[in-house]
């Protein structure tokens, strides 16, 4: 295995994931082994968590100099950024715009992020002042008003002498023309600005909301990471350090910006899930990031998958990152109970009181779960808990906070609570992989799951069969993988800018000069950060003309970019349009240093201690009902068959009954199904807590899958930003089961669209659709098109939630519920009558004696979307 290094040279070189309740430092020795360090990011006995382990690593005495001179470099991650936009901590910013523009990002786009709220509560601005500019340029980037420079610097110079301290500069049109920005940035910067951001540099590309908000995003957390930046610089006493951006590559510490920081330790994850996909041959791998407060899952195949544009804490930016999903479902999720559902997050309990099992008084939570569960093993836990820090692991407070649950629930004891929370859990963790698969057009069968973080072992074969997923790979520093994947990282700089042309041949040459011209400008910013550039990646985004989903494809020939253009639209929305104009929105260039290799990998006992030998214990009565077998990694010699937990420094491993696992070169463990995954027998005539909260989430999922698809194939500003549609899940008497959360205003009068669809259509067939606007019939008004769905379920299989048909027991001697005629054949209940298409759950509407239907069985329930 390889890795890079920016800066080169002998000497330690440290990999740190700054999180926002612990420190993840690997530091290589000159010799190549490889030392791990876990701190908690703030504490009184340091300064900074990330020099403190250094200073350890380094054998530093307190009050001695950093020994800088034994240091080669140092890559990082922090979430300083994001932590300031959560907080609301960021410089006080000044927003500079055309004249006529200055509520412009206020009033901002048509996006209601949270429909369903009486009372929605707005996001406070970033900026804390708005100036208007007297200049102004029309779309074709000629100059409709010169800009006033003496009345600007007038404004500015009053805004410094007020206090403000950052500048975001966005006019109209500065993508096409920057000369105004660039006029009014000189005098922002003699007016005393410290820091001065120019959209047309923040975000080159069309449309003046999102360049403005980004330009915005980055003034106002540029001076929050300098000061972080800059201490740890002057800490580390000018040791080369790096930063990792939210794009998956290293700058050096001078050119780290707040919008490269959102995604800065998740990257970080990113690049570690593929490295590890890569060492363990894999084709595709999905990311599994199971930490304390929540998880992140990715996706990789080959490339790093990037998304422009992200919104944190109310703040929108626009700049290359890393597509991560994140869930609130985290290991100290805590486990609740609403006297209807089971359920787990979004609130956790942090690291004080943290989880029950922490002896502090804490809720139950995921982790509690997992003991009462014995997917984790106490004994393999330092004493670091209680109240005075000193306490193993308390598993009689994790049972007695479940038990308690347990009897609220009417659940029969505090392990099948616990099997039930987990369930819900795993099922909220497979929709966030879902999203980042399945609703883009990958199967996720076709990919290993790479767990890490702390808690992920303990479900990650859970997921990976909710997934249909068979096989999972545990990394070697499985719970610091965000850290090491850092170290795996190499600087790299990435230029895009747009370019609307047609995609032809003209079209096309134009790109490659624009695709050059960026090339060379990346080449030059690797330079100015001394790594030596590598090979040039250039990149198209294509999209339909009249649309804006632009997709990424390479830069190649005429027909060969075509192609793979309809391939990803038909991937991801299910059609192409031949016929249709393809634009070539925007061109990027990413230039990545050459890798150095580094002498090979050494095995770390990790950041834990080691715990007892290897033999079978009963940790519980329920680990899948069976006892599970304890193992610690470095005594596996042979492939492991579950129930078994494998125990390493780092993390547990719950390998479940029909899984097996075996350790690998560099400690990777590679579990493999190998027995196929038996459903677990649903009893939906009873729901319990746990079922209708599994429902509801799946049936959510449906929905908020099919919104998915409607907003992205659509091209009405409407539906793509103010989501002006509703999705959602009927019976087949035309019940709401589950809608997700789109305009409600539609939901009451959509289940009379699907009971007029099924009163003028006896016999409806698998991929029938129908479309009506028709105001009598459940339509709200004549712009509005109601399309309902049939959806068929085969008959044997498990009927949904929420659908009204009988069961199949003793269908022999069954009668229509609702016509109550006696069933003459053994038949099974939910076969559509002969004569007129329906099921014994609704009347039959052809006046004959009903006749059991032969051939296809199926339930037809109903999807409606508007």
């Amino acid at each position: 295995m390889t890795t890079a290094t920016p800066a080169g040279g002998e000497g330690w070189t440290f990999w740190i994931d700054r999180g926002g309740t612990f420190t993840d430092v690997i530091g290589r020795d000159p010799a190549g082994v490889e030392h791990s360090r876990k701190l908690l990011s703030a504490s009184p006995t340091y300064e900074d968590a990330a020099v403190e382990a250094m200073r350890r690593l380094l054998g530093a005495g307190a009050g001695a100099p950093f020994p800088a001179e034994r240091v080669a470099a140092i890559k990082m991650g922090t979430t300083v950024a994001t932590n300031a936009l959560l907080e609301r901590k960021g410089a006080r910013t000044l927003l500079v715009v055309t004249r006529g523009f200055a509520d412009a990002l206020t009033i901002g786009d048509q996006a209601r992020p949270d429909l369903f709220a009486l009372s929605p509560e707005r996001p406070a601005p970033l900026q804390a002042r708005t100036i208007e500019a007297e200049e102004r340029l029309g779309a074709d980037a000629a100059v409709v008003t010169a800009l006033d420079e003496r009345a600007l610097a007038a404004e500015l110079t009053q805004a410094v002498a007020d206090g403000f301290e950052s500048v975001a500069i966005a006019f109209l049109h500065s993508d096409l023309d920057p000369a105004h920005e660039i006029a009014a940035g000189r005098l922002a910067t003699a007016a005393g600005f410290q820091t001065v951001v120019l959209s047309h540099e923040a975000s080159p590309l069309p449309r003046f909301i999102p360049r403005a908000e980004t330009a915005v995003a980055d003034a106002y957390l540029t001076p929050v990471l300098r000061t972080y930046v800059d201490k740890v610089a002057r800490a580390v006493s000018g040791a080369p350090l790096w930063f990792m951006t939210s794009a998956g590559g290293l700058v050096r510490a001078d050119a780290f910006r707040g919008r490269d920081a959102v995604l800065s330790g998740p990257a970080g994850g990113v690049v570690g899930v593929a490295r590890t996909t890569e060492a363990a041959g894999a084709k595709a791998a999905l990311g599994f990031d199971m930490g304390g407060t929540s998880t992140d899952v990715c996706r990789y195949a080959g490339t790093l998958e990037r998304r422009d544009q992200a919104q944190v804490a109310g703040a929108k930016l626009r700049s290359p990152m890393l597509d991560v999903e994140t869930v609130a479902s985290g290991g100290g999720s805590i486990l609740a109970f609403d006297g209807f559902r089971a359920r787990v997050g979004p609130a956790s309990a942090g690291a004080d009181p943290g989880p029950a099992a922490y002896g502090r008084g804490g809720p139950a939570t995921v982790t509690d779960a997992n003991l009462v569960l014995g997917r984790l093993d106490p004994a393999h836990f330092p004493s670091i808990f209680g109240p005075k820090g000193d306490a193993p692991l308390d598993v009689a407070a994790a049972r007695a906070r479940l038990s308690e649950l347990a009897a609220a629930m009417g659940a029969d004891s505090a392990e099948a609570a616990a099997e039930g929370f987990l369930a819900v859990a795993v099922e909220q963790m497979a929709q966030a992989v879902r999203r980042i698969s399945t609703e883009r057009g990958f199967d996720p069968r076709d990919h290993a799951l790479v767990a890490f973080g702390g808690a992920a072992g303990q479900v990650a074969c859970d997921v990976a069969e909710a997934l249909g997923v068979s096989e999972m790979l545990s990394p070697r520093y499985a719970s610091l993988l965000s850290a090491w994947g850092i170290g795996q990282a190499r600087a790299r700089v990435l230029r895009h800018a747009g370019l609307e042309r047609a995609l032809d041949a003209a079209g096309l040459a134009a790109a490659a000069d624009l695709a050059e011209r960026l090339a060379d400008e990346a080449r030059a910013g690797l330079a100015a950060q001394g790594a030596e550039a590598g090979e040039a990646h250039l990149r198209l985004r294509l999209r339909y003309e009249g649309s804006d989903a632009a997709l990424p494809v390479g830069l190649g020939d005429l027909a060969a970019a075509k192609a793979d253009f309809e391939a990803a639209h038909q991937r991801l929305f299910g059609f192409v349009e031949p016929g249709r104009t393809v634009l070539v929105a925007s061109v990027e260039a990413e230039v990545s240093e050459l890798t150095l290799v580094h002498p090979d990998e050494s095995r770390d006992p990790g950041v834990l201690s080691k715990g007892v030998a290897a033999g079978r214990k009963s940790l519980s009565p329920d680990f899948r009902r069976d006892e599970p077998f304890v193992v610690e990694i470095d005594r596996v010699a042979a492939p492991v068959e579950g129930p078994a937990l494998i125990v390493r420094g780092d993390t547990q491993i719950a390998v479940l009954a029909g899984w097996t696992a075996a350790v690998e070169a560099d400690q990777l463990v590679r579990l493999v199904r190998t027995a196929a995954v038996t459903a677990q027998a649903l009893n939906a005539s009873k729901p319990d807590p746990v079922t209708l909260e599994l429902f509801n989430r799946r049936f959510m999922g449906v929905a908020e899958a099919m919104g998915a698809a409607l907003e992205r194939t659509a091209q009405s500003v409407n539906i793509k930003e103010r989501l002006d549609f509703s999705c959602a899940l009927f019976d087949a008497d035309g019940g709401l089961v589950a809608n997700a959360p789109h305009m409600p205003v539609h939901l009451g009068s959509m289940g009379a669209s699907v009971r007029a669809v099924r009163d003028r259509h006896a016999n409806l067939r698998p991929g029938d659709a129908f479309a009506l606007n028709n105001p009598y019939a459940g339509g709200t008004h004549l712009p509005d098109i109601t399309v309902v769905m049939p959806i068929f379920v085969e008959a044997g299989a498990e009927r949904p939630t929420g659908a009204t048909m009988p069961t199949s027991a003793g269908c022999s001697r069954a009668r229509c519920r609702r016509s109550r005629r006696r069933w003459t054949k053994r038949a099974c209940c939910w076969t559509p009558c002969r004569s007129c298409g329906t099921t014994c759950s609704s009347r039959p509407r052809c006046g004959r004696p009903w006749r059991p239907g032969v051939g296809r069985r199926a339930i037809p329930t109903r999807t409606s979307a508007t």
